[in-house]
């Protein structure tokens, strides 16, 4: 009855999170919804065409970081090339927490969100 649609993340720099998102996990963006001065939505896909989008919520006129509070929620991407994709993000100095005996880690974006790495298989 229900399918994924998206998931939201608030932004405070709209390009620089672009530019992230294309930089660490190869996303791009394939839509959005332009509010005029109030708010800018763009809407992330990745190359396999996946239905599920990432929403970049963006407000000209906000200055302060968002408070993410306990911060304990955060979306989880999977790659064929875990060891690639560990040394990109390793490079780019995102990672942000590691456990080895789960073969995952997670990387933190520009506004401090959390984003799980993990082996597809």
């Amino acid at each position: 009855m229900f399918r994924f649609a998206h998931n939201n993340l608030n932004v405070l720099n709209l390009e620089r999170s672009l530019k992230f998102y294309a930089d660490a996990l190869d996303l791009h963006e394939i839509g959005g919804i332009d509010g005029g001065n109030e708010f800018k939505i763009v809407y992330l896909g990745d190359k396999f065409g996946s239905h599920h989008k990432l929403e970049l919520k963006w407000v000209p006129n906000r200055k302060i970081p968002y408070n993410l509070g306990e911060n304990s929620v955060h979306v989880a991407f999977t790659t064929k090339n875990f060891d690639e994709a560990h040394a990109r993000h390793e490079k780019m100095g995102c990672i942000c927490c590691e456990n080895k005996a789960m073969g995952i880690y997670f990387i933190e974006d520009p506004d401090g969100y959390l984003l799980e790495i993990l082996p597809e298989d």
